[in-house]
């Protein structure tokens, strides 16, 4: 049986303001919250036992998984007191680990979107013999993330972070964001102070000669930091483009929770998904959005690639386009707002008050 640990304990910064009140792997992705998606496919690939290392809103997650039993599995949770950085939060773990110290852990990040098949990057992991095992992906444009060159029998040569000159990208191999480790490599993170494994923990196991394997595995991979991301990510669960157990039924262009209310003329595409108790109104459109609990959306509001928090009021003949809505805000009739607008938990934006213009 493979454990796992899963890193939950960041802000969601670039997230806000979806992260004010809620953590980013609580936040609602196709109906659930995110990190419900990743638990349920670690369960479907064998996984029985998985301790959250938490740190931000920490006491937001027992109250809604519990044991974990729901989900036929066995949580755990420990709360940093301070940031302990990717390697600090997996070392301040270690204690709940019930693996002997050549078996394999699973180690994933709780805002990564993906279609990984786990069951594959462990027997990898097993047959080569590695000490660390990553997941590797391919991307078109590698300067945001860590770059992984490997040789041609797949074991880690190097590790870039963030390469901006052509000289510097010899690869379009990136860190995606899950490892197996063998459990007694985790023993020798440090104790008690922040610690990377990108930038340090990796790095200094290849050059003390350890063995790091990569496996390329191009499915389905989002990193979900931005609100755009996110909620492209909500969308492609809704119409099955990103594998998740936790999606039941037919996959299609909508997902409507129960106690929502629809009007017979209101168009839903492209994934939206409108949350429990949400009311959508007459000649309202909504196209790739998430509507989360509570909102109202009124008459011939039009709502594009846009996430609308819990409570949100939406006014009448409103547009938005990739925005986000913070929690409880409302944005009055006669308003039209584009390109990544944020407005913030609470906030009331007046009737006719906000107009985009490309001029400005």
């Amino acid at each position: 049986m493979t454990e796992a640990i899963l890193l939950v304990g960041g802000k969601g910064t670039r997230l806000r303001p979806l992260t004010v009140n809620t953590p980013k792997p609580m936040v609602p992705a196709a109906g659930v919250p995110f990190l419900t998606h990743q638990l349920a496919r670690a369960r479907a690939a064998g996984v029985e036992h998985i301790v959250l290392a938490t740190s931000y809103l920490a006491e937001v997650f027992e109250p809604y998984f519990g044991d974990g039993s729901a989900l036929g599995l066995h949580l755990e949770y420990v709360t940093e007191e301070e940031p302990l950085g990717t390697g600090g939060a997996i070392r301040n773990v270690a204690s709940r680990l019930r693996s002997g110290p050549d078996e394999p852990v699973l180690i994933f990040n709780g805002d990564i979107l993906t279609g990984l098949d786990i069951e594959a990057l462990v027997a990898t992991h097993r047959s080569s013999g590695a000490d660390v095992s990553l997941h590797l992906t391919r991307v078109e444009d590698p300067r945001a993330f860590g770059l992984v060159p490997t040789d041609a029998d797949g074991r880690v040569r190097a590790f870039l972070e963030k390469p901006q000159t052509p000289e510097e990208i010899v690869t379009d191999q990136i860190n995606a964001g899950a490892y197996v480790f063998r459990r007694s490599v985790i023993d020798t993170i440090p104790v008690g102070r922040p610690v990377s494994v990108e930038r340090e923990t990796f790095p200094d196991l290849l050059s003390s000669g350890a063995h790091l394997q990569g496996m390329v595995d191009s499915t389905y991979w989002l990193d979900l930091g931005t609100p755009q991301a996110f909620v492209r990510g909500s969308a492609d669960l809704v119409m099955g483009r990103a594998p998740s157990p936790a999606v039941q039924g037919r996959c299609g262009d909508r997902l409507v929770l129960p106690k929502a209310r629809v009007a017979p003329d209101a168009k839903l595409t492209g994934g939206t998904v409108i949350g429990a108790n949400a009311v959508i109104a007459e000649g309202a459109c909504i196209d790739g959005s998430a509507v989360l609990d509570g909102a109202i959306v009124e008459e011939g509001a039009v709502v594009t690639a846009s996430l609308i928090g819990a409570g949100a009021r939406i006014g009448a003949r409103t547009v938005l386009s990739d925005v986000v809505i913070g929690d409880g805000a409302v944005v009055g009739p006669d308003n039209e707002l584009r390109d990544g607008a944020r407005v913030w938990c609470g906030a009331v934006i007046p009737a006719s008050s906000v107009r985009f213009s490309s001029d400005q």
